[in-house]
């Protein structure tokens, strides 16, 4: 399993909020970074993941396997 197995969400953000992407990973919770760009947005999430996984694992957490079936 990579952090690529992971389906993640990206969106704009509101010049409000700060402007550029939030990507977001729903299976795991709390797990969502942010860039400039989308590809940004999405390099760093995929960074997340990794940390969220071995925060888990260190926790003794469950880490729960991908929905999507990867090809």
């Amino acid at each position: 399993m990579s952090a690529r197995d992971y389906e993640i969400h990206i969106r704009p953000l509101s010049e409000e909020d700060g402007g550029g992407y939030l990507a977001t990973v729903p299976e795991l919770p709390g797990c969502m970074s942010d860039g400039e760009t989308p590809q940004e947005a999405l390099e760093n999430v995929l960074d997340a993941v990794n940390c969220w996984i071995e925060g888990a694992r260190e926790m003794g957490r469950v880490v729960p396997p991908p929905r999507r079936t990867v090809a």
